[in-house]
């Protein structure tokens, strides 16, 4: 606890030094002044779209298309915030897909010693941020964070200072939630409050258990204590993103999906939550590699090594200590 404590107090000293460094007259832009209580430096709505690092020397061109990879609509709740991964991955995959340099993360590993991207093709035609995925039934369709498509697909899974990797909301329902009485789970894969499914998701028409015996070892005939989606809920989403195609085939050799963390937080190193989501899910999946892993640091590090956009590697130091 008291690293995860430590971890937060040190971006927010560098947030709030970012801040009154970069934007000077702090209420044009942001809600509040320098604070001390532990909360990040949060931007005023209109001026949201500065949480995203842009080129000083960008044409209004380049700006818009940046910008344009996450409309306004899609932005996350937290888009706003400093902490945002959002953010952060529009700022760094966003640049390097507008100036048609993602190519060069495929020299990259991932932390197991495979291709990061393997047989992916990268460019600005064929990458987008917050595609929807229409194809699992889901009354809101997964949304990937990023996205390359082709022949060959990668789902990139983003975060940032997350304590988890994005679990199921159906055991953390309560009383005051609309669907509590027929949709809550206790956090196991077995038929409760009168539902005829094992999954409350399955009960109102969502695909993701017809498809994860398939890709996983994991059986959907037989109770399962806990439900194995409840803490992998966001991984295994992606990969049946991935996996299943649009008329319900399923492949384990038509892509993966990429999860970058920040290697300074705790959830994301042995031991922590997010750590063992990834090693479960991995360890569960019939394809292994069909889900991989990368630090923002490695990427960083890769693109100052190549002498990528060396102004975007200049301020995600300054704001990030990346």
């Amino acid at each position: 606890m008291q690293a995860v404590t430590d971890y937060k107090a040190d971006l927010n000293q560098r947030y709030w030094e970012y801040q009154k460094s970069q934007f000077g007259d702090w209420q044009r832009f942001f809600e509040r002044p320098y604070a001390q209580d532990g909360r990040p430096p949060v931007f005023l709505e209109r001026e949201a779209w500065r949480n995203v690092i842009i080129n000083p020397a960008a044409s209004q061109r380049e700006i818009s298309r940046l910008l344009g990879l996450v409309p306004e609509q899609d932005r996350h709740k937290w888009f706003r915030s400093m902490n945002s991964s959002q953010a952060l991955a529009q700022s760094i995959l966003g640049n390097l897909a507008i100036y048609d340099l993602s190519h060069c993360l495929t020299e990259l590993q991932d932390d197991d010693g495979q291709s990061l991207f393997g047989n992916a093709q990268m460019g600005f035609d064929n990458f987008a941020m917050e595609f929807k995925v229409g194809h699992l039934g889901e009354p809101r369709p997964t949304s990937l964070d990023a996205y390359v498509f082709g022949s060959y697909q990668v789902a990139i899974e983003c975060k940032f200072t997350e304590a988890d990797v994005g679990t199921c909301s159906r055991p953390r329902l309560t009383s005051r939630d609309a669907n509590y009485e027929s949709e809550y789970c206790d956090g196991t894969y077995s038929k409760q409050r009168g539902r005829k499914e094992r999954c409350p998701l399955t009960e109102i028409g969502v695909l993701y258990w017809r498809y994860v015996p398939h890709m996983f070892r994991w059986q959907s005939d037989t109770d399962l204590a806990p439900c194995p989606l409840n803490k992998n809920y966001q991984l295994v989403r992606n990969i049946l993103a991935v996996g299943v195609n649009a008329d319900g085939t399923v492949s384990l050799e038509g892509g993966h999906v990429v999860l970058i963390y920040d290697e300074r937080n705790p959830a994301f190193q042995e031991g922590g939550d997010s750590f063992a989501a990834y090693r479960e899910t991995r360890a569960a999946l019939r394809q292994p590699t069909m889900l991989r892993r990368c630090s923002w640091q490695r990427i960083i590090q890769h693109l100052g090594h190549k002498g990528v956009l060396p102004w975007l590697t200049e301020h995600l130091a300054f704001k990030y200590g990346l």
